[in-house]
């Protein structure tokens, strides 16, 4: 019974710290990336696929420009995969949370399918007090509640097409990765806050210099520069 009543509780933490400011701020990005579809006569069914089978605005935005290209379906996959590339190591650093006790390896590849910053960042921050089965617990209860708020959104922003005009949308769509930058900054660590100020800084030149690679070359250089200083420093 205890452990029912702590379950519950975690539960109920994992749902008040999902359904405030990170599902309103992915409920208000996929709005724009509902309308985006609309506006690109793709259908309900496809935006909503994109948004649960994808779930990364930068992958669903380059699945939506690629199929309005006209482009090959194994382009558009390997851009999606590209644009999402981020997920690989958030993946490798979330995994051996989840897994402690896990008997069953499988349930982690939906587990990681559901990942987003936001699960990610939280279960993080929580993981030290929690054991391995809590950990799952609060990752999948954060998780849903994200993706929940995600697919609203984007049936919201689809429908609603007709009376948002596109500089809101578009507006909309921007204001996902900028919360994705001050939730960075919030975690520990002056590695994370040194590679934001760096990239802020390298990021408008090295696009400058070429519009295609320039944001890959601003985090590799901007993650890896900050790494060192804070290394030397002595502080990670």
């Amino acid at each position: 019974m205890a452990a029912e009543g702590g379950d519950k509780a975690l539960v109920r933490k994992a749902v008040i710290g999902a359904a405030g400011f990170p599902s309103i701020v992915l409920f208000a990005s996929m709005t724009g990336f509902g309308s985006l579809c609309r506006a690109s006569d793709l259908s309900l069914a496809i935006a909503l696929g994109a948004t649960a089978g994808i779930w990364g605005l930068p992958g669903q935005l380059a699945m939506v420009e690629l199929q309005l290209a006209g482009s090959e379906l194994i382009a558009i996959v390997m851009a999606v995969s590209l644009a999402n590339a981020r997920f690989f190591p958030m993946a490798l650093v979330i995994l051996p949370l989840l897994r402690v006790g896990l008997t069953r390896k499988l349930w982690l590849f939906p587990m990681v399918q559901m990942m987003s910053l936001n699960p990610w960042a939280a279960t993080l921050r929580e993981a030290g007090r929690l054991s391995g089965r809590e950990r799952r617990l609060y990752f999948v209860t954060f998780a849903a509640v994200c993706v929940t708020a995600a697919l609203a959104g984007t049936a919201f922003g689809y429908l609603a097409t007709g009376a948002l005009p596109r500089p809101l949308t578009l507006g909309l769509i921007f204001l996902n990765p900028l919360f994705f930058a001050l939730l960075f900054a919030s975690l520990e660590g002056r590695s994370t806050v040194l590679a934001l100020l760096l990239g802020a800084v390298v990021g408008p030149l090295l696009h400058l210099v070429s519009p295609d690679w320039g944001l890959m070359a601003t985090g590799l250089l901007a993650g890896t520069a900050a790494f060192l200083l804070a290394r030397r420093r002595g502080r990670p």
